[in-house]
């Protein structure tokens, strides 16, 4: 199963409230928590990490919080994963360079998995933040709702 951690998914959800709220506005970490109901250390951890990494700006003082670094429409998800989790890579070998698997040379799905890896980059690359600031469209939002309606019915 392909999982994000719960330090990236809150990260991600802090994120998306700060890209809710105007350009420039700044959000102290206990806001941030009693917005998200998380414990403010996580959250303070989250934002000292994207902080650190370029994705917010810490600004110190009375009036100090965190921002977005760049607009919502500038910073990717992709981005935000990499901070958090390291590269993308759905397979070992897709996370190493070519000959560090002893068995790259006999692989025959090699290839297929670096394709597989590239096209999940490239779409989570092309997803921003901002993005995830709307609603999914209806179409894709009842996708989950479309499948319990398929489930072929017991017979009486």
């Amino acid at each position: 199963m392909l999982r994000l951690s719960k330090l990236t998914d809150y990260a991600i959800m802090l994120l998306t409230y700060m890209a809710r709220g105007p350009a420039l506005l700044t959000y102290s970490a206990p806001e941030l928590a009693a917005r998200s109901h998380l414990p403010l250390p996580t959250v303070s951890k989250l934002l000292k990490t994207l902080a650190r990494r370029g994705v917010l700006i810490a600004q110190r003082g009375a009036k100090g919080g965190f921002s977005l670094a760049r607009r919502p429409e500038d910073i990717s998800v992709a981005e935000i994963i990499h901070v958090l989790e390291g590269p993308i890579a759905l397979t070992e070998c897709s996370r190493h360079p070519r000959g560090q698997c002893g068995i790259e040379r006999l692989c025959p799905v090699k290839n297929q998995w670096q394709q597989i890896n590239r096209v999940v980059h490239e779409a989570l690359e092309r997803l921003t933040l901002a993005a995830m600031t709307h609603p999914l469209p209806r179409k894709l939002a009842i996708f989950g709702d479309q499948e319990k309606q398929s489930e072929p019915r017991s017979e009486q």
